[in-house]
């Protein structure tokens, strides 16, 4: 059973698990979408940086040039500057008070949209702007509205800018359609102007939303391959599992005696564990199908031999009017009675051996101490034709091993029994268990006649006897060794029969168990 485990686990751990594919496409998705969001805002948030950082180099120029042309030449110089630049321009006098507008002095270089005035299209598009801040939490800077009295005390970067002479402030704000309105200004060092250059970088806010439609593409096409992808991992999920769901119903109807579970041996994931696990259980279900149906035709068989005797007997009886005869009959009788029962017996130990060995936890045995009592009580009630038992009794903590210990102490009076039976009288009975690496080993020896090497698989079947001459019929089932070798098997260990290691003539029945942890070598 704990082989069974490690080799679950084992095939469990081979290839890429299932959980792990379908979470990675659909994460992959996921990351594309929020790494496309978080790419637009700092792409945004580049464009809006550099545009500032001109504007100032911009607004650095104008004061210069300003103070180096004539007062007369100023107007000129703004005009001429806002056309270039696209932006409109204002002076303002120390007192706070406006003094040149570019825009009153020329026709504006851009205006600000009405969005009432725009179509369906902008009102998407500004949307899907909102949504592109909310989802990556960006800032929203305030909306941009002109002041009913256009002074210098009107502006928060000028007020900024006049606490650092020479130094420009900037500010970044929303127009209604929601394009980004960027404003530098800055006191002059020279004359105590202050200087305000506003633009509407509506670029800005285009470029954006075309990176996010190219991004929209890439999104779509992506989406469209996790899709594909999704689909081709359900096939190949979904495809297994429906071969492995009709074999099963076959298996269930029993409408085909021969239905092959396919064991996908191509698949390295939990489908291929799954479709070996169900293969390798209908195998075992119909071993274990094949084998009732042969016990039960065993059974019959085994019980109707007695069953016919005791019918002849018992009808002899009504015939038959000799008193010896009579008692003969009796006699048999009671025989086939008792070979009844202890057929029964051994019948039921052996069909609900494997169920109740299923169900049971397993303790650390030392099996010296184990054997010791058995032999103990053999020794009280033997006979003086018995043969002698003699015991190599290993050291304490040596041969300890995990298992039921009414089971292993059940095989261990089956094969004394079986020994008993072969031996001669005054013969002896040796039992060893050792402790070998990872395995403790019980051998039982007689001095019989041995077991010829073309008996030696056949002596573990259910039924089989082949029983020393002088041994009267029916004395024994046929069941000791069969049951014997299921609970090895529980215990993930073996029985076999061997030749004597000395060499000598009889039998000798080797059991080998897993040591338990911690058993001393």
């Amino acid at each position: 059973m704990r082989s069974e485990r490690a080799g679950k686990w084992r095939l469990l751990k081979r290839g890429v698990p299932l959980t792990w594919r379908i979470l990675a496409i659909n994460i992959f998705v996921i990351v594309l979408l929020v790494g496309g969001f978080l790419y637009l805002d700092s792409y945004r948030t580049r464009l809006v940086s550099e545009r500032q950082d001109r504007l100032n180099h911009e607004i650095q120029l104008l004061d210069a040039a300003i103070a180096a042309a004539p007062v007369d030449s100023r107007n000129g110089i703004i005009i001429r500057f806002a056309e270039v630049s696209g932006a409109r321009v204002r002076l303002y006098r120390p007192d706070g008070v406006r003094d040149i507008d570019s825009f009153a002095l020329a026709p504006p270089t851009f205006t600000l949209r009405d969005p009432a005035a725009q179509g369906w299209n902008r009102h998407i598009a500004r949307a899907m702007d909102r949504f592109l801040d909310w989802a990556v939490g960006a800032p929203v800077p305030g909306p941009y509205q002109e002041p009913a009295r256009d002074t210098a005390q009107s502006w928060p970067e000028i007020a900024a800018a006049q606490s650092r002479p020479g130094s420009v402030a900037n500010a970044y704000r929303f127009a209604p359609d929601r394009t980004p309105v960027i404003t530098s200004a800055m006191v002059s060092v020279r004359d105590g102007h202050s200087i305000m250059m506003l633009t509407n970088a509506r670029d800005i806010i285009k470029t954006v939303r075309a990176e996010r439609f190219q991004l929209g593409l890439i999104l779509a096409a992506v989406t469209i391959l996790s899709v594909l992808l999704s689909l081709f991992l359900g096939r190949t999920i979904v495809a297994p599992i429906q071969r492995l769901a009709e074999a099963a119903i076959r298996v269930r109807l029993g409408r085909d005696r021969e239905v092959t579970v396919p064991r996908l041996p191509d698949r390295r994931d939990e489908i291929g564990a799954l479709a070996r696990a169900l293969s390798d259980m209908t195998q075992a279900l119909r071993a274990r199908i094949d084998a009732g149906e042969d016990f039960a035709a065993d059974v019959a068989h085994e019980i109707k031999n007695p069953l016919a005797s005791l019918r002849s007997a018992l009808e002899g009886l009504e015939t038959i009017k000799d008193p010896a005869l009579c008692k003969r009959l009796l006699s048999i009788a009671q025989d086939d009675v008792l070979r009844l029962d202890r057929l029964i017996t051994d019948i039921s130990e052996a069909s609900r051996v494997d169920a109740e060995l299923s169900r049971t936890r397993y303790e650390r045995i030392d099996l010296g101490a184990l054997i010791e009592p058995i032999l103990a009580a053999r020794k009280a009630r033997a006979k003086a034709e018995d043969p002698r038992i003699a015991f190599a009794r290993p050291r304490v903590g040596t041969a300890v091993v995990m298992g039921e210990p009414g089971r292993l102490a059940r095989v261990i009076e089956n094969l004394l029994d079986n020994a008993r039976s072969f031996s001669p009288a005054a013969g002896v009975i040796t039992i060893a268990a050792t402790h070998a690496g990872e395995e403790v080993i019980i051998r039982v020896e007689d001095e019989g006649p041995g077991v010829p090497v073309g008996q030696r698989d056949l002596i573990f079947r259910r039924f089989h006897t082949d029983r020393p001459e002088e041994e009267s019929f029916g004395k024994h089932s046929g069941l000791g060794l069969a049951i014997a070798r299921t609970i090895i098997e529980a215990h993930d260990g073996s029985i076999t029969a061997l030749d004597r290691e000395d060499r000598s003539t009889g039998a000798c029945f080797e059991i080998r168990l897993p040591a338990a942890s911690g058993a001393l070598p």
